[in-house]
C-alpha cells in the first residue's frame, strides 16, 4: 500500500471530475421540513455496491493492510531500538460507503450538513490525527520507517514480509473504468430523463439547476459552514431525488455500463483484483496471528 491515509474513490471528488461546467440560477425557496428520521434514498445510496468495486480496496480494506503493515513495521522498528505507534481503529459505523454521494449529495447529510461534508466521527479523527503526527516524527525515525525516499526503511521491509514482490493493487484500471462508466451513464437516455423531472421538481421549488451534480458541486456552497440558502437548495434536492427516483435509475443504468466495462477488460481487471486479493489476505492472516 501507499504510504497515505485510506480515502474513499469514489465520492465527491470523482463527482468533481465527471460534472462539466455548469451555470445555474437560484432563487430562495421555502426550506423542505427537518427530519431526523432515515430516508429510504439514504438506504439505499449507503448500500448501494457497484460491478467495479469488487477491483479495489474500500477504505475498510485498506485500513486491513495498514494495520497489518504496522504491526510488522513494529516489529523492524522496535529491533532498531524505536518505538512505533500503531494506528487506532476506525469503528466500522464510522466508515462512510463509497458510493454514498456518487450521483449527488446523500439524503441524511443534505437535510442536516447541505452540501458540506459531515464532520469526521471520532474513530477517524483519531486515526487521521496519528497520520499527523508520523508526519512530525523526528528525521531519524523517519528514516527509519520509510527511508530516504519514503518506500524503504522498515516500510518496504514490512511490504516484503506481507506478500513479497506483489506489487501494491493497481488503482489505476478501477479509476479509469469507474470514471468512464459514470460519465457514460451521466449521458445516457433514461438517466436524462429523470434528471429532466428532477429539473422540474426543482424549478417547482424555486430552484434552477440541470442536474443534481450541477447542485451539489456549486461555488455558492464554499462557505465555512452551511448557509440558509445551502440547507434549503439541498432539501429541495433530496426531496426531488426522492420523488422522480434519479438514484435509482441512475445506479441501474451505472451497473449495466460497468458489467459491459468488465467484460471489455477482464485480462486487465483480473490481474488488479488477484493483487488486491493477495495484499488483502496477507494483511488479514496477519491480524489473525496477532489476535486482531
Amino acid at each position: 500500500m501507499p504510504r497515505s491515509r485510506a480515502r474513499a474513490t469514489t465520492a465527491l471528488a470523482m463527482l468533481l471530475l465527471a460534472t462539466t461546467a455548469c451555470t445555474a440560477v437560484e432563487r430562495e425557496s421555502t426550506p423542505v421540513p427537518h427530519t431526523t428520521a432515515l430516508p429510504p434514498v439514504t438506504r439505499r445510496a449507503a448500500q448501494l455496491t457497484l460491478p467495479l468495486d469488487a477491483y479495489a480496496l474500500t477504505v475498510d480494506e485498506t485500513h486491513v493492510v495498514e494495520d497489518a503493515q504496522d504491526i510488522l513495521m513494529r516489529g523492524c522498528m522496535n529491533a532498531m531500538g524505536m518505538e512505533w505507534k500503531p494506528l487506532p481503529h476506525v469503528d466500522a459505523q464510522d466508515i462512510e460507503p463509497p458510493n454514498l454521494r456518487r450521483y449527488g449529495a446523500g439524503e441524511a447529510e443534505a437535510l442536516r450538513y447541505g452540501y458540506h461534508r459531515p464532520p469526521d466521527p471520532p474513530s477517524v479523527v483519531r486515526r487521521n490525527h496519528a497520520w499527523d503526527e508520523r508526519e512530525a516524527l523526528p528525521a531519524e525515525v523517519q528514516r527509519a520507517a520509510y527511508g530516504p525516499s519514503g518506500k524503504g526503511g522498515c516500510l518496504k521491509t514490512a511490504r516484503h514480509q506481507l506478500v513479497g514482490d506483489t506489487a501494491p493493487p493497481d488503482y489505476h484500471a478501477f479509476n479509469q473504468l469507474t470514471g468512464t462508466a459514470l460519465e457514460t451513464s451521466r449521458r445516457a437516455p433514461d438517466v436524462r430523463a429523470a434528471q429532466r423531472r428532477w429539473h422540474t421538481c426543482m424549478a417547482k421549488a424555486g430552484f434552477n439547476y440541470p442536474e443534481p451534480m450541477a447542485a451539489a458541486v456549486s461555488k455558492r456552497w464554499n462557505t465555512p459552514e452551511p448557509t440558509p440558502a445551502e440547507h434549503a437548495t439541498a432539501r429541495a434536492d433530496a426531496a426531488c431525488q426522492r420523488s422522480t427516483e434519479v438514484m435509482t435509475i441512475w445506479a441501474a443504468t451505472e451497473t449495466r455500463i460497468q458489467r459491459r466495462l468488465i467484460r471489455q477488460n477482464t485480462d486487465r481487471l483480473h490481474k488488479a483484483k488477484a493483487r488486491k486479493d493477495r495484499w488483502l489476505a496477507a494483511a488479514r492472516r496477519v491480524l489473525h496471528r496477532e489476535g486482531g
